[in-house]
């Protein structure tokens, strides 16, 4: 399946909030859903599930129009939608029959996903009564309850120790093994890195890049490199460059390495000659592949 996002435009009180937002989600493949507080996320998360309508543009899923209710969603937002002096199993049985399920197949789902995130022990007690990674792993239980084909994890790593994270993460991966639509969205973006192929970089409204990660990555890595010496310290490397070395941009000092910027079409080789020239024993010569961390930054930290 392929779900896309066309063209989304989203105002309240006359303010645009989302200006032409667009991008796509294919089956089997996770999609990174990124951006800084107030970007516009989850406003065009919930245009997705209905709960808002749009004021121009469409979602399409496999070129059709995509209506909400004929389908399955699976939402965990970031903040705690359950009742916490309830009985888990009650509550998630209640939750099931809301979404279509019979009580039978609905407690049957819950003892399953609560057996598998490890919550079993706690389905007679109250959620308040949990610790806050028990609490998000019922929160999870209740997201996938109904087999879901579309989902959608906003911080689902919040509260989770290693331990529980890595139950989270064989989780999320039989869900991309078994060909469901996953958006994920957090602010951990080593997670993002992990499971996503794809990425969609929202800033004040707009989508400011999208793509496969690896290719985003390489492109952001074009012409950069990674260079420390073995006789020389970093201030004295980067003197030397900046002193003897042409068509080359100091971009960043790190405590044991520097990242050069190639411009005016030197190659990297031409760099690595003039390092021999010099006799700079080289200890680290490599292209720079930036973290989506750094891409992330640069598209819409503070200028």
């Amino acid at each position: 399946m392929i779900l896309e996002i066309k063209n989304i435009r989203k105002s309240f009180s006359g303010t645009e909030v989302l200006h032409g937002v667009s991008f796509s989600i294919t089956s089997g493949k996770a999609l990174g859903f990124l951006g800084r507080n107030g970007a516009g996320k989850t406003t065009t998360i919930r245009i997705l599930m209905g709960l808002f309508d749009a004021n121009e543009g469409e979602i399409l899923l496999d070129g059709k129009p995509f209506n909400p209710r004929e389908h399955s969603i699976g939402y965990l937002p970031e903040e705690r939608g359950l009742y916490p002096k309830q009985k888990i199993l009650d509550q998630l049985i209640y939750f099931g029959e809301l979404r279509g399920l019979s009580r039978k197949k609905a407690k049957e789902n819950t003892l399953y996903w609560l057996e598998k995130l490890g919550v079993l022990e706690y389905k007679d007690k109250k959620l308040e009564t949990l610790s806050k990674g028990n609490q998000q792993k019922v929160q999870i239980a209740e997201t996938l309850l109904c087999d879901p084909d579309i989902i959608v994890l906003d911080e689902p790593f919040s509260g989770l120790d290693p331990v529980n994270s890595q139950i989270l993460k064989d989780v999320i991966n039989e869900l991309i093994d078994k060909q469901k639509l996953v958006i994920f969205s957090s602010h951990q973006m080593t997670y993002v890195e992990e499971f996503c192929e794809e990425i969609s970089l929202i800033n004040k409204g707009d989508i400011v890049l999208t793509g496969n990660l690896k290719s985003i990555k390489k492109e952001y890595g074009a012409n950069r490199i990674i260079l420390s010496a073995i006789n020389l310290n970093i201030n004295e490397l980067q003197n030397i460059l900046f002193n003897k070395v042409k068509d080359i941009k100091i971009l960043e000092s790190k405590n044991d390495y520097l990242i050069i910027e190639l411009i005016n079409g030197k190659t990297k080789n031409e760099l690595l000659n003039d390092l021999i020239g010099l006799d700079i024993d080289i200890e680290k010569f490599s292209v720079y592949e930036p973290t989506l961390t750094d891409i992330f930054v640069q598209k819409v930290g503070d200028k």
